[in-house]
């Protein structure tokens, strides 16, 4: 029985990452590889010992075209002191898994401005968070 060998293409397309740095895992050592030729081979086996599991599917794979769906939100916050903008940013930043978040303090106008983007339901919870951060400080 002959097992599955992926090229650097098919690894780097499965587990989201850029063919650069599977290669890189290969060259450091992370990742275990046989070479054929000028190319790389990954066997399954070497896959789900990096990953610690099954290898996932491509993307391409299941459907043809990858749905992905993101959410972007801006939260303005006035009248706000420097001590409840340090806590809201810092509490927000650090609970933001899977989010990408921009926190910005003007000290000036008293004013925050929270950035969060990302998959909808978290970005949604986020902003529950920012919510009941902001109803404790009443």
């Amino acid at each position: 029985m002959t097992q599955a060998l992926y090229s650097v293409d098919q690894v780097a397309e499965r587990l989201g990452l850029h063919v650069r740095t599977v290669r890189n895992y290969v060259r450091d050592g992370r990742l275990k590889a046989v070479r054929i030729g000028k190319q790389y081979r990954i066997a399954r086996a070497d896959l789900e010992a990096l990953t610690g599991g099954p290898v996932p599917e491509s993307p391409r794979a299941s459907a043809g075209r990858v749905r992905r769906v993101a959410a972007s939100s801006v939260v303005e916050i006035d009248a706000v002191g420097r001590a409840t903008a340090d806590r809201v940013s810092n509490t927000v930043i650090a609970a933001a898994a899977g989010l990408r978040i921009q926190a910005i303090y003007d000290e000036e106008r008293a004013h925050l401005k929270i950035v969060i983007f990302g998959d909808p339901a978290t970005t949604a919870a986020m902003l529950n968070l920012v919510h009941t951060l902001l109803e404790t400080d009443s």
